[in-house]
């Protein structure tokens, strides 16, 4: 007998650091793509985009919990440089179509 780990998928918002310039980012930029491709490789970071108005980044982490998420991120470089943190969403399963099959 096994037990498979179950991985979720986190969004991720992007939150910048209030009064954070291009100079806050322009050291990191490329230390930052380079770690976000290893996790895309790794099947880790499954979707990414960025805000249409705004230069501000939406990640989607396949992990096991929001903790583990956590932890991921922290990896990246501009979190390590405070330029940015992020808002991570916590889903659970759809459960509305339950409202199909009882009777109330």
């Amino acid at each position: 007998m096994f037990f498979v780990r179950r991985r979720r998928e986190n969004p991720c918002l992007e939150r910048d650091k209030p009064g954070a310039t291009d100079a806050d980012f322009a050291p990191h930029l490329k230390a930052e793509a380079v770690r976000v491709w290893e996790l895309y490789q790794q099947g880790i970071v499954r979707e990414l985009y960025f805000h249409r108005d705004k230069q501000t980044a939406m990640l989607v982490v396949e992990v096991e919990s929001v903790e583990a998420a956590r932890a991921i991120l922290e990896t990246l470089q501009l979190v390590k440089s405070g330029a940015i943190n992020f808002e991570l969403i916590p889903l659970v399963p759809y459960s509305g179509f339950e409202r199909l099959f009882t009777e109330k």
